[in-house]
């Protein structure tokens, strides 16, 4: 990885574990002070590793200095160390100073804490998650605001006053209960499924897939799964879905950039391992008899897995987003339902169901439209080709509809 890089890689990967442990020795009361603490780390590896270059080992050089400038507070701050010792309730010898622990067993419980402490009841679920997102997953605010379809302003606003109300309740972060664990599961499932989501597809960078955000969700993810009372069959679910989408990233791009449609994809370039993982985590989520969207949607990225153009294939695929719609309706759900419509039971009647949606106001409907008219209506689909672009404002995403314009335009030439 190039220098430039490399601390924007450390940022999204360390920030939140430092923050998470520094929070857990704190206190939730005093989360603005471990991101404070965490900040001037990474300001101070920008100072230093500009004029000295980068150390042999960054990531260490970071907790070094994550650690020395918390002692440096808390010598600055006795009254909150003596506080801090009274809360902990252990003392050390005089002398010596309270430990950081940023080891890795430390760094994944106090994650988890983190997880169920920020999805706490006493704020609504919308905040719940925008500050898991932002907490435990290193969103900043725009990002957040094109995760929810809404504005900077109003995810800063949601974020302080969901940080009010933890205060305001005075919660310890700690491992939580089989109680909490069922009250809050699913806040914590959402915000997983947002963070690889923006991945899988940014909203809000130029990169059509970034990559480290997906493995932050499956790491997060993977975290539930290593723990008893959280490794639960929505938790293995989630999980396999991740798997399954992740195996297709090195064929979902070219060396240029551009994406690569999914009937494009050299499967060869896709990773049976994860594949595989995927099963295993599909089988252990079978263990219910109450199915979820994670469900629902794993059991479609599975059958994206077989490359074969069946009908047992798509006939499944729709089923499954049938199934997904009674149970939680959205309208980028139905537009891919229209899709495994076309592959199952012909363009025709997936035309009928494309256009009573009605969605005019969303690139992917008129790129959809133009996808299912091609070879039936060319001079349709280009003009619903055309109107998307008017719409679209990602380099690859226009790159591809000017693709399919210039196929058809050629074709209508000839």
């Amino acid at each position: 990885m190039e220098e430039k890089e490399l601390l924007p890689h450390l940022f999204r990967m360390e920030y939140r574990k430092m923050v998470s442990v520094l929070s857990s020795l704190f206190g939730i009361e005093h989360i603005e002070m471990a991101e404070d603490i965490v900040s001037d780390t990474f300001l101070a590896a920008t100072e230093s590793w500009s004029a000295r270059g980068v150390p042999e080992n960054p990531t260490a050089w970071l907790y070094t200095v994550a650690k020395n400038k918390t002692k440096n507070w808390l010598k600055r701050n006795n009254f909150f160390q003596q506080k801090l010792l009274t809360d902990l309730r252990y003392s050390i010898p005089e002398g010596e100073e309270i430990e950081i622990d940023l080891s890795a067993r430390n760094i994944t419980d106090s994650q988890l804490a983190m997880i169920f402490t920020v999805c706490h009841p006493s704020i609504p679920t919308e905040s719940q998650v925008a500050l898991a997102l932002n907490l435990l997953c290193g969103f900043g605010a725009q990002e957040i605001a094109d995760a929810y379809l809404t504005t900077k302003t109003v995810i800063y606003k949601r974020l302080e006053r969901a940080k009010e109300k933890l205060k305001d309740a005075e919660l310890k972060i700690r491992q939580p209960t089989f109680s909490e664990i069922n009250d809050r599961l699913e806040t914590v499932l959402k915000a997983l499924y947002l963070l690889f989501s923006e991945g899988y597809y940014s909203t809000s960078h130029n990169n059509v897939l970034r990559k480290e955000f997906c493995v932050e969700a499956m790491r997060l993810n993977y975290l539930l799964v290593e723990q008893p009372h959280t490794n639960q069959p929505a938790v293995n679910a989630l999980l396999a879905l991740m798997c399954f989408h992740a195996s297709r990233f090195e064929a979902r791009m070219n060396e240029t950039g551009e994406m690569i449609l999914y009937e494009e994809q050299d499967e060869t370039l896709w990773n049976r391992e994860l594949i595989e993982r995927g099963e295993y985590y599909l089988n252990q989520a079978a263990d219910t008899a109450v199915l979820t969207r994670y469900h629902l949607e794993a059991g479609i990225a599975y059958w994206h897995t077989h490359k074969e153009d069946s009908s047992e294939k798509w006939n499944n695929i729709l089923d499954l987003y049938n199934q997904l719609l009674i149970l939680e309706y959205s309208p980028i759900a139905a537009l891919n339902r229209t899709f495994a419509l076309s592959k199952a039971r012909g363009k025709q009647e997936a035309i009928i169901a494309a256009e009573k949606l009605g969605l005019k106001d969303n690139y992917f409907y008129y790129a959809l439209l133009g996808n299912l008219y091609t070879h039936i209506d060319d001079r349709k689909a280009m003009q619903h080709y055309e109107t998307a672009l008017k719409q679209v404002n990602k380099p690859v995403d226009i790159a591809l509809i000017e693709k399919k314009i210039g196929q058809i335009k050629r074709r209508l030439n000839n």
